[in-house]
């Protein structure tokens, strides 16, 4: 027979499940596309990232004028004039199957992100050893200075330098790691993850922020405020503006510029501009094969392109979301106008191409279904038909685009010409992150370009004395740029965020969790 007192007990037990439950803090979050591919080092698409600084964490840290500050380790030692490196590793770190964060761990992760990112490439070539000699240090062993180390271990730029346990991190980087388990604040949930539609994330009882450090952009403590966070995926954006008016979700990432006026309708939603650097959209163009081998027909796009056509098919009308004349470099100290003229009108574009000896080649353009940038897509293929081009329009969701864009083989079997996305101006403010810049051949972007030049311009930069060297040296890469045609500015979009009046601590950047509390 159960006893009274057992009774009592059980019940008081559920009554405190129950109240704990009703008082534990939910985020709901709309993000601006489904997180298909849950690897940051893999993929440098943002919604993985804001995936990773979720699950994972790094070593060092970026305030918001983007200097390093330590942030999984305690600090380092620099030696024999600026070749060696000792980072130690601050205690507590752990990660979320309950296993501490290790020297090693450290080491293999460096590597793999290095094997993919253009400035852990560029670490990873002036590097002659890292090792992990103790549980809690890291030791590098360069063939010169490179005082940039923290900044590139801390970047927040995609791809994301996140710390994996070791048998994670040995994955090749050319495959995805399937297994999530980080060191960070919040815990991935598998078991409630639907694709397509919701991924959850569980505040990390074990993790241990960092005593000490500015609060700001992704360094310094990250205090947990929110219990749980529910990423709600929301293919339509008009759904999405009107789940956060109605109170149905919290935050919405990233709303289209149409869709401002009936949120701002609302007292209840805050319409704001956290990302000073914004979006830059590209049309990035295959070099390995025809039409878009040849330099000349590239720059003939190059120079066809009215960017105020791209940006207000994105943003609308309201001139304070977009820019154009956007060069190489976004906005910042590293930007110039140098090697910007006026677009050539359509019959100029025509003539030129027939010039060039286009041989009708096929061009297939990928079309992501995404809100934003399929509008831009489609600004696009109109323009490359009225030059000349025999276009071939390829729709398909972001996903597949992502999959179909890695591919080597010519446009007629199974491969592409040309592709729309967005980088953040984050990810092009200097040279050290520019993924798309690089001119490394094989080794870069989905497009690879060769450029010899840039590429020595690029490691001139890096030892460029002092910040007028560097911005003369950015002039330099833009000149060779035009020439080379690695991919086509389209703009600058200046992406206000949209989120309920309850909500505090949103973060000045993208898209971070830790801080956000709600009232």
């Amino acid at each position: 027979m159960i006893g009274r007192r057992t009774l009592l007990a059980a019940g008081a037990a559920l009554s405190a499940s129950q109240v704990r439950a009703q008082q534990a803090k939910v985020l709901r979050f709309v993000p601006r596309n489904d997180l298909d591919i849950t690897d940051p080092v893999w993929t440098s698409t943002y919604v993985t990232r804001n995936h990773g600084y979720l699950v994972y964490d790094t070593l060092y840290g970026l305030d918001e004028n983007y200097r390093p500050h330590p942030q999984m380790v305690a600090g380092h030692v620099v030696e024999d004039d600026g070749r060696r490196w000792t980072l130690t590793l601050r205690e507590g770190l752990r990660f979320h199957d309950g296993e501490p964060v290790r020297g090693r761990d450290c080491v293999a992760s460096i590597r793999r992100w290095g094997a993919r990112d253009p400035l852990g490439q560029t670490l990873l070539a002036i590097t002659d050893e890292i090792s992990a000699p103790t549980d809690n240090t890291i030791v590098f062993r360069l063939k010169r200075p490179f005082p940039m180390l923290p900044e590139a271990l801390g970047k927040a730029a995609s791809n994301m330098p996140c710390i994996m346990p070791e048998r994670h991190a040995m994955t090749s980087p050319l495959q995805p790691v399937r297994e999530v388990i980080g060191s960070g604040p919040f815990v991935f949930d598998t078991a409630e993850r639907v694709p397509g539609a919701r991924n959850i994330y569980r505040k990390f009882a074990g993790y241990v922020p960092r005593a000490d450090g500015p609060v700001s952009f992704t360094a310094g403590p990250k205090v947990v405020k929110l219990d749980r966070v529910e990423w709600v995926t929301m293919p339509d954006p008009g759904t999405a503006a009107s789940a956060i008016v109605a109170g149905e979700v919290d935050w919405f990432e990233r709303p289209p510029g149409d869709l401002l006026p009936l949120m701002r309708r609302s007292r209840d939603v805050r319409i704001e501009i956290t990302d000073p650097g914004g979006q830059i959209a590209i049309m990035r163009l295959n070099h390995l094969h025809p039409p878009f081998d040849r330099p000349e027909i590239r720059r003939i796009v190059l120079r066809s392109v009215v960017q105020s056509d791209f940006m207000q098919t994105m943003m609308g009308e309201e001139r304070d979301l977009w820019r154009d004349r956007i060069g190489f470099f976004a906005p910042g100290p590293m930007a110039t106008e140098v090697g910007i003229e006026p677009p050539m009108s359509i019959e100029e574009a025509r003539r030129a191409l027939a010039a060039a000896n286009y041989g009708g080649e096929t061009v297939v353009m990928l079309q992501s279904s995404a809100s934003a940038i399929g509008g831009v897509a489609e600004v696009g293929v109109d323009l490359m038909k009225r030059i000349g081009f025999r276009v071939e329009p390829m729709p398909m969701d972001n996903a597949a685009m992502n999959q179909r864009r890695v591919k080597r083989e010519p446009p007629t079997q199974g491969g592409w010409s040309a592709f729309f996305t967005t980088f953040a101006g984050l990810d092009q403010l200097t040279p050290a992150a520019h993924l798309t810049l690089r001119g490394n051949g094989a080794q870069a972007f989905a497009g690879w370009p060769d450029s010899p030049r840039i590429e020595a311009l690029r490691d001139q930069w890096f030892d460029a004395p002092n910040e007028a060297a560097q911005k003369a040296l950015c002039e330099q890469i833009q000149r060779q740029a035009m020439l080379d045609v690695p991919y086509v500015p389209l703009g600058q979009s200046l992406d206000p965020t949209a989120y309920r009046r309850n909500i505090t601590g949103i973060p000045r950047g993208f898209c971070l969790f830790w801080q956000v509390d709600k009232a």
